[in-house]
């Protein structure tokens, strides 16, 4: 029978794990959320006050800890529209108008995020490769909120749609926080509702 973790100072030791990976992340972000990230596994470690073999018990390498902040980012962004379009009135210009408010605050109110998700900044192949993952994670989230609202069948024209939007989207949204877009937050909000609205299945 296997031994139950260890325990010191009250916490056990898979706790710890967890703790020590949180850091890291977070750690991570903070890192990746600059022009210039020292993103290698020394200086992760540097940073957050951890030996290296701490982070080998989370990540196999500095990649696998890309991925792992770029899901956490990602992951809150997305429960943070879907739980404010599911608290919006049943009206598809309240919903559509909450879930893009949420995103454009998510990323404005944390910079890290949004240097993150829609800088023009890539740290290797992986970052490349979780970007066009998100796109399409985003798109299917899109066209699944579509069909339930308007009724419609998932079709390539919708996915065509999603995908395009989605794309349109980041690209404001990569030109509004490098300052290419001189408008006020609630005018992005509107004007890509606008714009979302008018491509939603009718």
């Amino acid at each position: 029978m296997p031994d139950s973790p260890r325990i010191y100072g009250g916490v056990d030791g898979s706790a710890r794990i967890a703790e020590r990976r949180r850091i890291l992340i977070e750690t991570g972000l903070d890192l990746l959320g600059t022009a210039k990230p020292d993103l290698t596994v020394r200086g992760v470690c540097r940073r957050a006050g951890v030996v290296s073999r701490y982070f080998y018990e989370s990540f196999a390498d500095r990649d696998a800890l890309i991925a792992a902040v770029y899901d956490h980012v990602v992951d809150d962004v997305a429960a943070i529209a879907l739980d404010a379009v599911a608290a919006a009135p049943k009206d598809d210009r309240e919903r559509v108008h909450a879930g893009i408010r949420a995103i454009v605050r998510a990323v404005a109110e944390d910079p890290r995020r949004g240097f993150l998700l829609f800088s023009t900044t890539t740290v290797g192949d992986i970052l490349v490769a979780k970007r066009a993952e998100s796109t399409k994670m985003f798109a299917h989230l899109l066209a699944t909120q579509a069909t339930e609202f308007y009724g419609t069948t998932r079709d390539h024209n919708l996915d065509l749609t999603t995908h395009f939007v989605v794309g349109g989207f980041a690209q404001v949204l990569t030109a509004w926080l490098g300052g290419e877009l001189e408008l006020s937050e609630q005018a992005v909000v509107d004007r890509c509702a606008e714009l979302l609205l008018a491509a939603s299945p009718r």
